[in-house]
């Protein structure tokens, strides 16, 4: 009899902990997770968004106008705002500056060389609410980096026209990634 009564204990008390961690799953179910790209901090009133011309203090140029599309772009695409390329009559602002850029070898070839490079893009951003003039969010220190591979034959050097197309098309390709990378820090407050 003693044996049933501690099978008996045994099993509600199993039921009581499955209850309660059960309880507690539905009870944290709505903790405030959200998919990336789909949450957001920022008060509802933001709607309008301006976003003037990043500026560039780098030796790249016209990087600053790549940048500024992208960051516009990606903005739009998040749907729930409407992008102005001026400050005037938007809710917040985003402006920055690009830093500095380098370009480094990284990846040889048989004959040393350069077929492989790295990127390196430091850049300073605010998103600074209009109404209050806060500043809802800054880095000042932006790092972004990307390897990137020069398509050449491996015997001749590469001609600096080839080199220039080559290395703006991987710029477009970095832009994205800082661009998507701007505006979820700044929607999600990461």
């Amino acid at each position: 009899m003693v044996q049933q009564g501690t099978q008996g204990w045994r099993v509600t008390s199993r039921a009581c902990v499955l209850s309660t961690l059960l309880a507690m799953c539905v009870a944290t179910s709505g903790c405030g997770y959200a998919l990336a790209g789909r949450g957001t901090f920022l008060p509802d009133y933001i709607t309008i968004i301006g976003i003037p011309q990043l500026v560039n203090n780098s030796t790249f140029f016209q990087v600053e106008q790549t940048l500024t599309e992208k960051i516009r772009t990606e903005f739009i695409g998040r749907g729930r705002y409407t992008v102005t390329p001026q400050p005037l009559g938007a809710d917040a602002v985003v402006t920055g500056t690009v830093s500095s850029i380098s370009v480094q070898p990284v990846g040889f070839t048989d004959q040393q060389l350069a077929s492989r490079y790295l990127f390196t893009l430091t850049m300073n951003v605010e998103f600074t609410d209009s109404r209050t003039s806060e500043v809802l969010w800054s880095n000042s220190a932006l790092t972004f980096r990307e390897e990137y591979e020069l398509s050449t034959r491996s015997d001749q050097a590469l001609e600096g026209a080839s080199f220039l197309s080559q290395e703006r098309s991987s710029f477009d390709r970095i832009a994205d990634d800082i661009a998507r990378t701007v505006v979820t820090a700044i929607v999600e407050a990461f």
